[in-house]
């Protein structure tokens, strides 16, 4: 029956693994592709007001550049996104070692 315990203890153990790699993944992945999101928004907006795609890309690509770069230069922003990504990570580390201590108490 220990044998049982512990095995439901890193099966448990590896789904909330699983549950926050995905979620960090989700998080860093949004702060990537935002801006490419917000290109084709721009493109497919200067497209429907007949500005060619290519012609919109090309000016689309400035403005999302431009608004990084205000992004940029905000004090603290991009520094805060990062730090609350690598709290996640380490959130979901403790989580992670947290089952550790159950599946030594099971055994």
């Amino acid at each position: 029956m220990k044998n049982l315990n512990v095995v439901l203890v890193r099966f448990l153990q590896f789904v909330v693994f699983t549950l926050f790699t995905f979620i960090v993944l989700v998080y860093f992945g949004t702060l990537v592709l935002l801006p490419l999101d917000i290109v084709v928004l721009i493109t497919k907006l200067l497209e429907t007001i007949g500005i060619g795609s290519l012609f919109g890309a090309i000016i689309a690509v400035p403005v999302v550049a431009y608004l990084g770069k205000i992004v940029y230069q905000t004090p603290g922003l991009v520094s805060l996104l990062i730090e609350n990504g690598l709290q996640l990570v380490d959130t979901g580390k403790q989580r992670v070692d947290a089952f550790n201590k159950i599946a030594a108490a099971a055994k």
